[in-house]
């Protein structure tokens, strides 16, 4: 499990939602590593793979390697020590791959020089109750967050992936230390998109969130690093009251 000291710097983590590496980087060039984390998912990693997430960690970056694995736990686990091996801050799996899986993913990034952040994805926050019960989940998506994250921490992993409408009530059931990484987090008067439960950042470190997930609040702006210091200094300042 992660201890608090892994809270230091900043709490947003820019979603780098591109199609290839020069306009990823084009973007990185207008940011800097002590504003921002960054998180590398399915597209961006497909197009550009590892070399990608090697210069981005060159750079200074905290690298969040959104991959979400999910397959049995041999597999699981061989995909993880190797994505610990491009020196990435954080990666996930689907907790629901189950207990095994997720144990078997701890194991994968033990060894490693530089141990990873490692943490299981619990409900998508596109997924609302009608889209759950459509895949044969009866429970609301807060119940199947928790049961999830109380797998999740059982496994010894570090934290979840969730709704920040999940996260106070999953810190409060499982912990400070454990880490509640939110999406779907939006400046106020931005399109909501493709994701259905969403906050913005005041209002999410306020309901329970470690880290905040954001994308097109960040990378459509003229002058993201500005946008980015207004984030953090508002965070700091509620940080600080609290």
């Amino acid at each position: 499990m992660t201890t608090q000291s892994a809270l230091g710097g900043s709490r947003v983590v820019v979603a780098l939602d591109y199609a290839d590496a020069k306009t990823a980087l084009t973007l990185v060039e207008k940011l800097e590593p002590q504003a921002c984390r960054l998180k590398v998912g399915k597209e961006l990693f497909t197009a550009a793979g590892p070399a990608l997430v090697g210069t981005l960690v060159q750079r200074g970056f905290d690298v969040f390697l959104d991959l979400k694995f999910h397959d049995i736990p041999n597999t699981v686990a061989q995909a993880c020590k190797a994505a610990a091996g491009l020196g990435v801050w954080m990666l996930n799996v689907h907790a629901l791959g189950g207990r095994a899986m997720l144990q078997a993913a701890r194991e994968g990034v033990e060894s490693s020089q530089r141990r990873p952040l490692l943490i299981a994805v619990t409900v998508l926050t596109s997924m609302a109750e009608a889209d759950l019960r459509a895949v044969g989940v009866a429970a609301s998506p807060l119940d199947e967050a928790m049961l999830l994250a109380g797998l999740t921490c059982d496994s010894g992993l570090d934290g979840v992936v969730c709704s920040a409408h999940e996260a106070g009530q999953i810190r409060d059931r499982f912990g400070r230390n454990f880490l509640r990484v939110t999406p779907g987090i939006r400046l106020a008067g931005d399109a909501a998109g493709d994701q259905r439960r969403v906050m913005t950042p005041v209002l999410a470190l306020q309901a329970g969130s470690s880290y905040l997930v954001i994308g097109r609040s960040v990378t459509r702006a003229a002058e993201p690093l500005q946008v980015l210091a207004q984030i953090n200094s508002e965070l700091a300042t509620l940080e600080h009251k609290q």
